[in-house]
């Protein structure tokens, strides 16, 4: 299939990151400057809003982690605190709803796993994008049966 993606392929919400990592830089370094400038502020102080700062920086980094890197062998889904591997024989059906906050990813033992990489947030269109390209795919490395249908993973 020619529309598939090269791989390896990453998918990730580059706009909401690049809101996410601005946003963290610009908090770290706001609150370090009035720290600094603050001159009733002892040197405890000024420590304790730094580390605020980048306490805030952290968690906004954290926020900006998620995306889906899909190669020959699977697709690795990396959420805000959890990474899991996936064969492609695993992944059943990727699911991008309307109003779905994000993908998900039918498995098969039943389970549905979010991926927080491919969010409609403020890029839909990119979004369902990468879904249809992710859905592609898993539909072409999937393991086939004889009959036709998708098999389930085998260890």
């Amino acid at each position: 299939m020619s529309d598939l993606p090269t791989l390896p392929a990453t998918f990730r919400p580059s706009r909401t990151r690049v809101v996410l990592l601005t946003a963290g830089v610009s908090i770290f370094v706001v609150i370090t400057t009035i720290a600094m400038l603050l001159e009733q502020l002892g040197p405890g102080e000024r420590l304790s809003f730094v580390f605020t700062a980048a306490l805030l920086f952290g968690v906004l980094l954290l926020l900006s982690r998620p995306k889906v890197v899909a190669d020959e062998s699977g697709v690795t889904v990396v959420n805000i605190a959890s990474s899991r591997r996936l064969d492609w024989a695993e992944i059943v059906q990727v699911n991008l709803r309307p109003g779905d906050p994000w993908v998900f990813l039918d498995l098969s033992d039943g389970t549905s796993l979010p991926v927080l990489g491919i969010q409609p947030g403020i890029a839909r269109e990119r979004a369902i994008e990468d879904a249809r390209a992710l859905r592609a795919l898993t539909a072409a490395r999937g393991i086939q049966e004889p009959d036709g249908h998708r098999g389930e993973h085998r260890s």
